[in-house]
């Protein structure tokens, strides 16, 4: 699956931004999708999770705030962020998991000043 991430930015904290993955088969079709992140001199983290049926998961510090989801007309998989905070700032990598093979997007950067 390729996979081409988009919506990074710089924002203040409390703002707000979507990112979006664009996959190169339907959303709705691929058993797992993930938005990562990784921070400056930090391993790479699972931020949140969307399975094939719906179903979400969320990292916990982001719980409330973030929002995983599919949009069938774009055919991508947004992270609608909410309420951002400086410890969120890092490149967002979206990930797909499809038939036991793994995919990943190309970073989108995440800068939030406080």
């Amino acid at each position: 699956v390729q996979l081409q991430a988009s919506g990074g930015g710089s924002v203040q904290a409390g703002g707000s931004l979507t990112l979006s993955c664009a996959a190169s088969r339907s959303v709705f079709n691929i058993n797992v999708m993930e938005w990562h992140r990784q921070a400056p001199g930090k391993q790479r983290e699972l931020v949140a999770r969307i399975g094939i049926g719906g179903d979400t998961n969320y990292r916990e510090s982001v719980k409330g705030r973030f929002t995983i989801a599919r949009d069938a007309a774009k055919n991508t998989v947004d992270l609608q962020m909410n309420n951002l905070k400086p410890e969120d700032t890092g490149v967002y990598y979206c990930h797909s998991i499809f038939i036991g093979r793994d995919d990943w997007g190309q970073g989108t950067l995440v800068t939030v000043s406080s």
